[in-house]
């Protein structure tokens, strides 16, 4: 019963989620909106169990002196002084009726120096890894590689004003050149690109989804797939 009765819960809610959007009245909406709620209440318990898990391989790492035990270090203080500056943030709200992300609360202050600047940190590292990646695809050893760089120089010279200087010199005001090619792959190539990956990602939402409605696939609760 350990695997059926997830699976049972599974396929009913997703079987009422799919007619729903189709029939949204009762007595299917209602149940949609009792079963959003249950998704709350699950995902609020999922991330205390997240961060309880990821306190103990933290915890782990660093009682066994494994490998970069140190970031485990960092984790835990970082977890810990998040946990104790929200919680009191909220209750400080709470008791003063106002936002526990007003300014001048430890939590948007947190937010505002602590967590933004590495988020951007992070991002602008990934633009390096980006462009690294982008160096090695566009490297013109086939006729696939050789339109993507193509592409890519034309898009990259539309959008970026990389001529400017070399077009005032000259006295020409209006160079629409660079950016008409770039308009026109961005609205053709590129969308029809675009419909095609999300037609497939749909059919393969739609695949798995059909599969777990069905009990088909068992993986997750931890059966065989």
């Amino acid at each position: 019963m350990k695997r059926e009765i997830p699976l049972i819960i599974t396929s009913i809610a997703g079987i009422v989620f799919a007619v729903s959007y189709f029939i949204p009245h009762y007595p299917f909406g209602k149940a949609e909106n009792i079963f959003g709620d249950w998704i709350s209440i699950v995902s609020a318990f999922a991330i205390w169990l997240g961060m309880l898990n990821l306190g103990e391989v933290s915890l782990r790492k660093i009682i066994r002196k494994t490998e970069g035990w140190q970031l485990g270090v960092i984790v835990l203080v970082s977890m810990l002084v998040m946990l104790i500056i929200g919680f009191s943030s909220v209750f400080n709200a709470i008791s003063s009726g106002t936002s526990h992300m007003a300014p001048g609360t430890g939590l948007k202050w947190m937010y505002d120096y602590t967590f933004s600047p590495l988020s951007a940190t992070m991002f602008s590292m990934l633009a390096f890894f980006v462009a690294s990646a982008s160096y090695r695809a566009f490297r013109a050893r086939s006729l696939e590689a050789t339109l993507l760089l193509v592409t890519a120089f034309f898009v990259m010279v539309g959008r970026v004003p990389l001529l400017d200087p070399i077009v005032n010199a000259l006295g020409i005001t209006d160079f629409p050149f660079f950016s008409a090619v770039a308009d026109w792959i961005m609205t053709y190539p590129n969308s029809a690109g675009q419909r095609a990956i999300m037609i497939g990602i749909a059919l393969g939402i739609t695949s798995s989804s059909l599969r777990i409605i069905l009990g088909i696939e068992r993986s997750h609760v931890g059966g065989d797939a």
